[in-house]
């Protein structure tokens, strides 16, 4: 089988298996969504869940965090962790978007990895999201998930997103992302992935090495 045909089959069973394919931030808009995915480096999407709610009540547009007090937003993300570092990027992403983009969140790779805290893994999840563009969200989920399938050999987010462009088809590349944080969080688990119960059983190189 090659890597082509596995990567088809696993997109085609998680399809099955969950056919909602959401991102798991709750997000109004554009905007909330690329606060909210700097919120989630090193931290659990359920938590930063918790924490959006109070700073999206409170800051409500771009021009709202820009003239924000850094230090009134790591109070209210304080439980993300890295707080100073997350508070002081938003703020002045946001001052780069009103700056530079108008006061709307960019919509290429190059300009939205020009924002202040903003890699390739949150500008894609924004292309992918918001625009609707093929786009690979290269998270821990999906790394892991693509290695033990036996479509990459490697680590690194970069040469994992650009292998799953290869392998992919465009236009089901994001949600099969989304369907891999969700796999991999309630089959595929990091450490102990549960392989008898696995929709992905019958063709993955993990499962049929065990």
């Amino acid at each position: 089988m090659t890597e082509k045909e596995r990567a088809l089959l696993a997109v085609e069973a998680l399809k099955t298996k969950y056919p909602d394919s959401l991102c798991s931030l709750n997000a109004e808009n554009p905007l909330q969504l690329i606060i909210a995915t700097r919120l989630s480096a090193q931290c659990t999407d359920a938590r930063v869940n918790l924490v959006t709610p109070a700073l999206f009540e409170k800051y409500k547009t771009v021009e709202d965090f820009a003239a924000a007090d850094v230090a009134d937003i790591e109070k209210i993300i304080h439980s993300c962790g890295f707080f100073r570092a997350k508070a002081k990027d938003i703020v002045e992403m946001c001052k780069k978007m009103i700056s530079d983009f108008g006061g709307k969140v960019p919509d290429n790779l190059d300009d939205l990895t020009s924002l202040p805290g903003v890699g390739r893994k949150t500008a894609n999840l924004i292309m992918g999201d918001v625009y609707g563009q093929p786009a690979v969200v290269a998270d821990t989920h999906l790394i892991r998930i693509s290695n033990l399938l036996g479509l990459v050999s490697s680590k690194d987010p970069f040469k994992v997103e650009m292998r799953l462009c290869e392998l992919l088809p465009p236009e089901e590349s994001n949600d099969f992302c989304h369907r891999c944080v969700l796999h991999g969080r309630d089959t595929c688990v990091s450490g102990r992935p549960k392989c008898a119960e696995c929709v992905m059983n019958a063709f993955c190189k993990h499962a049929s090495e065990k």
